[in-house]
């Protein structure tokens, strides 16, 4: 007999049940003493009638019982799956067909939670067949059997269940970050649920289908300026850009030697900022790969004139240009005004060969780029390499000077790290040793200029 998923029923059981229970005994026990058997044709009859009878009380009627716990006792055993619409290929006679009928609305009945219309049709079913259980479970089981088995889903249906079972609206997580300052204030502010908004209250947000988890992926995907202005449209795109995965990508692809000594100095940059990435990413120097930094500078040169009543003054204009590289290289050039910086830039690569420019190396200490090793890179002199055979006719020319270079680092506004100030400028002669500071008279910071072509 089926199961029902209820809890045990309490020791003082109702006298209606204790009751049903032994006339229940009683006509078992009867039946088997006089050898009564349910298919003979002393109970055909009987078996039609109690069916006709019991048409009334055989639909299935919502229940207003809570879990009626005095049901329960009754019906015992496995709750099995029902074919409502399924036939069996078995031949019955026609009592035991109706019983059967009987015996599906009751486990029908027990599935939907219609207990006290289920153990009505059950005691119905019982006194039509007593063992109309064991048929319940042959021709169900002959069913199963005889069922052709189901064909497999083609490709484009499953990825369309996948989908359509992807679509459905998620509920909201709460986003993995860790944000401090002054962010944290203002975040602390929010709803506890957020949600995208409709600009239009008719019609919905297609975008609120989707899980988190999948939006951070695909924001893990874009640049940080795109991240923070996708961050500015509402309240819950905030909260999705502050996950720590998003800023701890950042942070590990860009904080990388030589922006820092090692990745073991950026473990305790992360302590800390106590692992708040973003404002790590912020507030830590770094050197910006994706772009130049250029400085326009001028001075006043005076001029030569025939009439010594009229003085002639030239404003001379040129441009110092710096490349960073993440391998540690560094390309320098001084150009004057006849070279526009929209001529120099797609060419400031290390394969340039120009008057006026220096390659060197570059690390970072703090605040401060340490441009060090700064050679003429124009093509006069051939690159210093070992020579193998012993057989030399002449010694290459090699540079006679070398410069380094040491730069404040700033950042205006917070996190752009687009200035750079020049503290000293030395020039090294490379046969004597002596080392001479440049004038830094006419030097003006460099800017930083973001550019799509070079690769960050």
């Amino acid at each position: 007999m089926p199961i029902l998923s209820a809890p045990k029923p309490p020791v003082d059981d109702s006298d209606d049940l204790r009751k049903f229970r032994e006339a229940w005994k009683a006509e078992v026990q009867r039946r088997r003493g006089h050898g009564h058997h349910p298919s003979t044709d002393s109970t055909a009859h009987d078996t039609v009638d109690n069916v006709q009878d019991g048409q009334d009380d055989s639909e299935c009627l919502p229940s207003t019982s809570t879990g009626t716990p005095d049901a329960a006792p009754r019906i015992r055993g496995k709750v099995p799956t029902v074919h409502p619409t399924s036939t069996s290929t078995v031949h019955l006679n026609p009592k035991l067909t109706a019983a059967l009928d009987v015996y599906r609305r009751a486990v029908q009945c027990e599935q939907r939670g219609a207990l006290d219309d289920a153990l009505t049709l059950y005691r119905q079913a019982f006194r039509m067949e007593p063992n109309i259980d064991r048929l319940y479970q042959r021709e169900e089981m002959i069913l199963t059997m005889l069922e052709p088995p189901p064909a497999p889903p083609s490709a484009d249906e499953t990825l369309a269940g996948q989908l359509q079972k992807g679509l459905v609206p998620q509920p909201a997580v709460q986003v993995q970050g860790v944000v401090t300052g002054t962010l944290a204030s203002v975040i602390a502010e929010f709803p506890h649920d957020v949600s995208f908004q409709p600009e239009d209250e008719t019609q919905g947000v297609p975008l609120n289908m989707l899980p988190d988890e999948i939006l951070v992926h695909i924001l893990l995907m874009v640049d940080v300026t795109t991240l923070e202005r996708f961050a500015t449209v509402s309240q819950k795109t905030r909260l999705l850009t502050l996950d720590s995965g998003i800023w701890r990508a950042l942070v590990v692809s860009t904080y990388q030697p030589p922006q820092v000594p090692s990745m073991e100095a950026l473990t305790s940059v992360v302590a800390s900022f106590q692992s708040d990435y973003r404002r790590l990413y912020i507030e830590h120097p770094r050197v910006r790969l994706d772009g130049v930094y250029i400085a326009v500078c001028h001075y006043v040169r005076q001029g030569l004139s025939e009439n010594h009543w009229v003085n002639i003054s030239h404003l001379i204009t040129y441009n110092r240009f710096l490349r960073f590289f993440p391998n540690g290289d560094v390309l320098t050039l001084l150009a004057n005004e006849e070279h526009a910086p929209k001529d120099i830039i797609p060419q400031l690569k290390p394969e340039l060969r120009m008057q006026g420019l220096l390659r060197g190396h570059w690390r970072i200490v703090g605040d401060t780029v340490e441009l060090t090793n700064l050679m003429d890179a124009s093509g006069r002199y051939e690159p210093r390499r070992p020579r193998r055979g012993s057989h030399a006719q002449h010694n290459p020319p090699r540079p006679r000077y070398a410069f380094t270079m040491d730069l404040q680092l700033r950042s205006r506004p917070l996190g752009r790290w687009n200035k750079l100030e020049m503290a000293s400028y030395n020039v090294m002669n490379l046969e004597t040793g002596d080392i001479s500071p440049v004038a830094l008279k006419n030097e003006r910071p460099f800017w930083f200029s973001k550019v799509k072509s070079y690769a960050s």
